[in-house]
């Protein structure tokens, strides 16, 4: 009895043992939650110099020398320095030039900087303290509180090819930003910020890389966009024939792009409280436009079809406000060709959009043909995407409540009346349509049988 008394109690020692391990273990490679990386792209003759400074807390998969409890071992730090380099940084960066990857880099030096540094705010200075003397081997500091500044040299054809880079650094913590400054030769400085790994970027892009990006920027920004989805979803539900989901539709598209167009100009507000306030419009258009749905299947009509796309229109341009806002961080990857850029995210949105529509309409044509009754299906459909823009609505509210009202100065007027000229613009610009689009929209219903009658007429008159 003794002896299994004495196997149990080492059971649970063991058990404990291990556990322990584990929580150290964890402890031990706890991901950071905010990480910023600083990087310097510099081509210079025949060679490349990349500077980063990057904090060691996000590089837990490496060991530092540590004495006491837990001071870094600054005299012989060297040699993890630069295997941390290697297996965080210089194995997850890729550099091309002309296309083609370039070979390993060489790693000139790498040492440890404190977080109170500020060398990195210019390349002379981070160069400068990284050729500098080391940190005073006597200083007792945490590992995991210190930077990692390292300076890497690449070999290149030519100072002026054109370059790109992708690093794959997501991995150091829940959000990593990248602060990039690329310095070409001709001395103008080109900063990007982009968050996780955004995939190879393009640091002087040609037109038709931009173009090739943006539209495939705009076309996964409209696919992923749930709440442009569903607005598309609730404007061709109860419509389904060509002639009107060509016009809705098509005002809807040029709404979004005069607004998506005006705003990357800088036509617009300005102000914190600004993009809460489109995505609590959007939130209010989809419940609108589903609210409709609901009431003209009740009624037993078509939801006013020869004014729906005067309601697309007005709504499409809050929807560009809110393509903008994506744009805005895309922006800087266009480099020199802005307008190639705004043309062509806005193409990969038609193109999304498209996409969307080719997939939507055949399968609400069979759902509500063979599956459920049209009109009940409309308004079992339209009442779940107003459930879930209602909770939209109220949760965005929420948020643009935390703003402060704006306080109408000087320059705040000047805006509003020029927004509400192009609005009048607007307005007429829609009166003027209205009455074409009318007739070609009952021109679908009315043309064949009037044709008919005049066909005859005409027989019964050679008769």
């Amino acid at each position: 009895m003794r002896f299994q008394g004495l196997i149990q109690l080492l059971r649970g020692l063991t058990a404990v043992l291990v556990m322990l391990v584990l929580v150290s273990g964890v402890v031990a490679h706890e991901i950071p939650n905010d990480v910023k990386l600083n990087v310097f792209f510099k081509p210079a003759g025949n060679r490349l110099m990349l500077l980063i400074r990057a904090p060691l807390a996000a590089m837990n998969e490496s060991e530092f020398p540590t004495r006491g409890p837990g001071y870094l071992d600054l005299a012989h730090v060297d040699e993890a320095l630069r295997g941390a380099t290697k297996v965080h940084l210089t194995d997850n960066i890729t550099v091309t030039e002309n296309g083609a990857p370039l070979p390993a880099p060489r790693v000139v030096r790498a040492r440890v900087s404190l977080p109170s540094d500020k060398s990195f705010n210019s390349y002379e200075e981070a160069l400068a303290n990284l050729e500098g003397p080391p940190l005073d081997a006597s200083l007792e500091l945490y590992w995991n509180q210190q930077r990692l500044d390292v300076l890497l040299e690449y070999p290149i054809t030519s100072e002026r090819s054109p370059f790109a880079i992708e690093l794959r650094v997501d991995r150091f913590g829940y959000t990593v930003t990248t602060a990039l400054r690329f310095l070409p030769p001709d001395g103008a400085t080109r900063a990007l910020e982009f968050h996780g790994n955004p995939g190879l970027v393009q640091l002087d892009p040609s037109w038709h890389q931009a173009a090739l990006s943006f539209i495939v920027s705009g076309f996964w920004h409209i696919i992923e966009g749930i709440d442009h989805l569903l607005f598309l979803a609730c404007l061709v539900i109860p419509f389904r024939r060509l002639r009107p989901l060509v016009v809705i539709v098509t005002s809807f598209t040029v709404a979004h792009s005069i607004t998506l167009l005006a705003s990357a100009f800088g036509f617009g507000p300005d102000a914190l409280w600004f993009p809460p306030l489109i995505e609590t419009l959007i939130a209010i258009t989809i419940l609108y436009m589903a609210l409709e749905n609901i009431v003209s299947a009740s009624l037993g009509g078509n939801g006013a079809m020869t004014r729906r796309w005067i309601i697309a229109f007005a709504f499409g341009l809050i929807h560009g406000f809110g393509f903008s806002f994506a744009l805005r961080e895309t922006m800087q990857f266009a480099g020199d060709h802005l307008l190639t850029s705004l043309l062509t995210f806005n193409i990969g949105v038609e193109i999304g959009q498209l996409v969307v529509l080719v997939v939507l309409i055949p399968a609400l044509g069979l759902l509500l043909r063979y599956v459920i009754p049209e009109r009940l299906g409309i308004i079992i459909l339209s009442a779940l995407v107003a459930h879930t823009a209602w909770h939209w609505m109220m949760e965005r509210g929420e948020q643009l409540m935390k703003f402060p009202f704006p306080t109408p100065d000087a320059a705040s007027i000047a805006s509003a009346m020029r927004g509400a000229m192009w609005v009048l613009i607007l307005a007429a610009g829609v009166w003027l349509v209205s009455g074409f689009l009318q007739r070609w929209l009952r021109a679908e219903d009315i043309g064949p049988p009037a044709e008919v009658k005049r066909s005859g007429e005409a027989s019964a008159a050679d008769s």
